[in-house]
């Protein structure tokens, strides 16, 4: 009996533990992706003409995707959003970067918006870089005329395609280290972060990117830590410029429109466009 007994309770243990473990699994995932399927608005309500178009990532999944042209435009930006909502949430700074006089392609991530499946750190990789060999193919953009430009989760996604695909440069708003770093930042009292199996770890990649970089980012980012943007930015190898910002995480760019707008028109102008 004495045995029996000793079986159950390590087995009690093992389930517990793999329930905890699942747990956490979960909590990570909801806690990195925050997909929204309702759409709030397309560049039509701007007046902007663009092509709703599907794209396949590697393994199949669909995708969607806004192209929006400029005529005359040299450049075009590849626009990576963060980890909530969609395309249809970030139309104020497609409204921005279409004034500055580039084309911009927007896509969602697997399992936002219109695209399938679930999303994944390796799933949005995957959506990346069809997004940029879908402009290099479908639209025959040189691969110096792309400029891979991420918003918070996005930016470890620009970061990742300037890593494996030639770009003309790289901005990055709002970036973090590493997911590890994030879970130290916010719950510096739990070693989560020895247990993240999201890592999207830009600070390891950075210093493989040879394209010039723009980063920008706010003292004020309630999300954030702006140490981490500097860790970053000081692992780059340049040509570099970080430009601060005000506002919070979600409304820098609009707080400070006027430095935003000029740091990403003398970033472009520098590039060529």
């Amino acid at each position: 009996m004495a045995g029996r007994d000793i079986t159950f309770h390590v087995f009690k243990w093992l389930a517990l533990l793999a329930l905890v473990w699942l747990f956490l699994r979960w909590f990570e995932w909801r806690s990195v992706f925050i997909p929204y399927r309702e759409m709030d608005g397309t560049p039509a309500g701007l007046r902007l003409g663009f092509e709703d178009v599907t794209i396949a990532a590697a393994d199949g999944v669909k995708l969607n995707g806004w192209y929006v042209p400029r005529p005359g435009a040299k450049l075009t930006v590849l626009f990576c959003h963060g980890n909530a909502g969609n395309i249809g949430n970030r139309l104020e700074k497609l409204f921005i970067l279409h004034e500055l006089g580039v084309n911009v392609f927007l896509f969602d991530y697997r399992g936002y918006g219109r695209s399938e499946g679930r999303p994944s750190e390796q799933g949005t990789y995957n959506d990346a870089l069809a997004a940029y060999d879908w402009l290099r193919r479908e639209k025959s953009v040189a691969p110096e005329q792309i400029v891979a430009q991420g918003e918070s989760l996005g930016c470890a996604v620009a970061v990742e395609l300037a890593r494996q695909r030639l770009v003309g440069g790289l901005v990055l708003e709002s970036a973090f280290a590493s997911v590890p770093e994030m879970a130290r930042a916010v719950y510096p009292w739990l070693p989560l972060h020895l247990l993240c199996g999201i890592r999207y770890d830009s600070l390891a990649k950075i210093g493989a990117v040879k394209a010039p970089l723009l980063s920008l980012h706010s003292r004020e980012d309630d999300i954030v830590p702006f140490s981490q943007a500097k860790r970053l930015f000081a692992a780059a190898p340049g040509p570099k410029k970080l430009v601060e910002l005000r506002g919070s995480h979600n409304d820098g760019f609009a707080v400070s429109e006027k430095v935003y707008r000029a740091a990403l028109n003398e970033f472009f102008r520098s590039l060529g466009g």
